[in-house]
């Protein structure tokens, strides 16, 4: 197959102009050749081959052999030019949850087999909530069979249900308040992990993004950082890899304190004295990105100092989300400010808070 640029005579009023074309074989064995239709750019054209070929080269599979393992191969491999690196990464760590459906046909498939696999998940020790993340990429599975090879899982659909736990204590979100932030950050001596601690408290950072700042994210006039990265590390045999930060609202530029711009500034002044030292180098770390076990030992040990008790590094992200709400903070702003997608991603992961708030209205009113 391949794609082309048609002249601008053959372009269509809105400016699609590219195509993809292959010899396609025929019922009658004969073969003819085929035109998609316009794209708008080369991506566009090649994306829609990709699905085609796909779609073309699975009709007419003979599944009666295809097994559970085979479906969710062709799954991932259909995927893969379609989602984030570490999405396929999250899909290949769950297959370990799904081996024991691995050699079940699934011409055989059955709501009995779901059923035993339900029991299988049961016996996990993980919460519902991922559980249920377990469901849903089952379904998806279930779903890319009957689109892609015809397969009717239709009678199970009926019976499937999700994951239930009404038994299931939830487990509470832990932060830190302002005061016990300052205690923890007064005994951090060196100046490099005082600002970073700081970014992730203030500015509610996600470790990856805070891993993918470099300093030309930095702005010291304009006292800002910007987000647009994402630093995760050890997967697919390399220490780290630099991706897009999580969701495209997480592409944010934020205001700094004035406490963190001024540390800020004099970890740059430090790092200046380096003969090789350019703007492209990792704000916390330099050629490479610092390591996750340097931000967990120094935050082990600041706690002890402090006689705190120990919050994992997300919490300081959670931290300054109870900052924001509990000093007043506009909703809508405290989404953005964290690069949330809806505001009911804020009210949902935070809604605990909220109540206090409501709690604070009532009094207003009591008081009148």
């Amino acid at each position: 197959m391949a794609v082309k640029l048609l002249d601008k005579k053959q372009a269509t009023k809105d400016g699609r102009k590219w195509i993809f074309y292959d010899w396609v074989t025929q019922l009658d064995g004969s073969r003819k050749k085929y035109f998609s239709k316009k794209y708008a750019s080369r991506k566009e054209a090649l994306d829609a081959e990709k699905e085609f070929l796909t779609r073309y080269t699975n009709i007419g599979v003979n599944t009666s052999n295809m097994t559970f393992k085979e479906l969710y191969l062709s799954y991932y491999n259909y995927q893969a030019d379609k989602v984030k690196f570490t999405t396929i990464k999250t899909y290949k760590d769950r297959v370990k949850f799904f081996k024991d459906l691995d050699n079940v046909k699934v011409n055989d498939f059955s709501i009995l087999h779901f059923e035993r696999w339900k029991e299988f998940i049961n016996k996990q020790n993980i919460s519902t909530n991922y559980k249920n993340h377990l469901y849903k990429f089952f379904k998806a599975i279930l779903n890319y069979g009957t689109k892609w090879y015809g397969l009717n899982f239709a009678g199970m659909y009926l019976k499937m249900t999700n994951f239930t736990n009404p038994n299931e204590i939830p487990k509470e979100m832990d932060f830190y308040t302002y005061e016990e932030f300052q205690k923890f950050i007064a005994c951090e001596e060196d100046i490099l992990y005082k600002a970073l601690y700081e970014a992730l408290y203030y500015c509610g950072l996600r470790r990856g993004e805070l891993k993918g700042l470099t300093w030309e994210d930095i702005d010291f006039e304009d006292k800002t950082l910007r987000v647009n990265k994402n630093v995760v590390s050890y997967i697919e045999g390399k220490k780290f890899r630099v991706t897009t930060p999580k969701t495209k609202s997480s592409n944010r530029i934020l205001p700094m304190p004035d406490i963190l711009a001024n540390d800020l500034k004099q970890v740059y002044e430090n790092f200046k004295k380096y003969l090789n030292f350019n703007k492209k180098w990792f704000v916390f770390g330099g050629v490479e990105p610092i390591s996750n076990g340097k931000i967990r030992t120094h935050k082990i040990s600041n706690c002890n100092k402090a006689k705190l008790r120990e919050i994992r590094i997300h919490d300081f992200r959670h931290s300054c989300a109870s900052l924001l709400i509990n000093s007043g903070a506009n909703i809508n702003m405290v989404a953005k400010y964290l690069g949330h997608t809806k505001i009911d991603e804020t009210l949902n992961t935070y809604s605990h808070l909220f109540k206090n708030k409501m709690n604070d209205i009532v009094n207003i009113i009591n008081n009148l």
